[in-house]
């Protein structure tokens, strides 16, 4: 029997792209609210508890809506895609990539929060280094990126393409965030497993999809004897058996005259360079993901697809 999924705020950039990306399966049963009706709430709370799993693309506090809406119902599972749930004991976190365990526990849970795109990558850098000893406590980490507009949803879509929306914006790359306290800092640090939050600054680029991480190291501030080679081969060793997240070697990284943070536009997977002078003093990690695939939607489905092989 087809799954029964139904997407709550289809409408939207994460719900069109996670839908684009269902639409041929023939093992899932799509639910759907006409758009007409979006706002029919009896509607949506039939939907919610008529899906084997719902997927919320929504904010955070519709979010927490619909977890109320289902609460009593046990046979219905919720894939959510906002902030609302990142750092909830109860929810699994949906970066099946993260440790070894972490698979396992989105198979089995009842409650899935589907992580930040600028998490992804920030976390897929330091927790490796945090479980091997290699990022001491205390250590002070900042986090840099950039991302493509469309992370900022159908407003930001519309401010950056259309000339004549009253709010254009004609910047080709504009930082923001700028009091740092931006609301992806505590999946990072819960995550991350630090110790005390990271410096976030954040920034958008004019292109729509993509995305590029930084996280600077001092080595000399990092467990003793630790080398460009040592946190490489600390990465390789988290990420293996697995084909979502690669570690580019060092050799093919050393050839790099620049990164593209489009580079992986239209893929669900991220990968991760460690870049560094032999001997030198810093290490500079950098994830590449596309915000709106293993950033958003494509990890929704990956997710959906461990709860559904449970």
């Amino acid at each position: 029997m087809a799954a029964k999924i139904f997407i709550d705020g289809e409408h939207g950039t994460t719900g069109l792209q996670i839908r684009t990306r269902l639409a041929d399966r023939r093992d899932l049963e799509l639910l759907s609210i006409p758009e007409a009706e979006r706002r029919n709430e009896k509607m949506r709370e039939d939907m919610l508890n008529s899906a084997d799993i719902a997927i919320l693309c929504l904010p955070d506090d519709a979010s927490k809506q619909a977890y109320e809406m289902t609460a009593a119902n046990n046979n219905v599972r919720l894939l959510d895609a906002s902030t609302a749930f990142r750092v909830h004991p109860d929810w699994a976190y949906g970066f099946a990539e993260m440790d070894k365990a972490q698979k396992a526990k989105i198979q089995a849970a009842r409650y899935v929060s589907n992580p930040g795109c600028y998490p992804t990558g920030a976390i897929g850098l330091i927790r490796p280094l945090r479980a091997a000893g290699i990022l001491p406590d205390g250590y002070p980490v900042s986090v840099n990126a950039v991302s493509g507009y469309t992370g900022g949803g159908k407003q930001m879509i519309a401010q950056m393409e259309d000339v004549g929306h009253p709010e254009h914006l004609a910047a080709n790359n504009f930082l923001y965030g700028l009091t740092l306290k931006h609301k992806h800092v505590p999946e990072m640090q819960t995550h991350g497993l630090l110790d005390r939050a990271p410096l976030f600054a954040p920034s958008v680029g004019r292109f729509p999809q993509g995305m590029s991480v930084q996280v600077p190291l001092f080595l000399d501030n990092l467990a003793e004897g630790t080398t460009v080679e040592s946190i490489h081969a600390a990465l390789v060793a988290h990420y293996a058996g697995q084909d979502i997240v690669s570690v580019v070697p060092l050799t093919d990284s050393a050839k790099l005259p620049r990164v593209d943070a489009e580079e992986l536009v239209g893929k669900d997977t991220m990968k991760l360079f460690v870049f560094g002078t032999p001997g030198g003093a810093h290490v500079n990690l950098v994830a590449l993901l596309d915000n709106l695939g293993k950033g958003a939607s494509g990890a929704a489905v990956q997710n959906m697809d461990l709860m559904l092989s449970a």
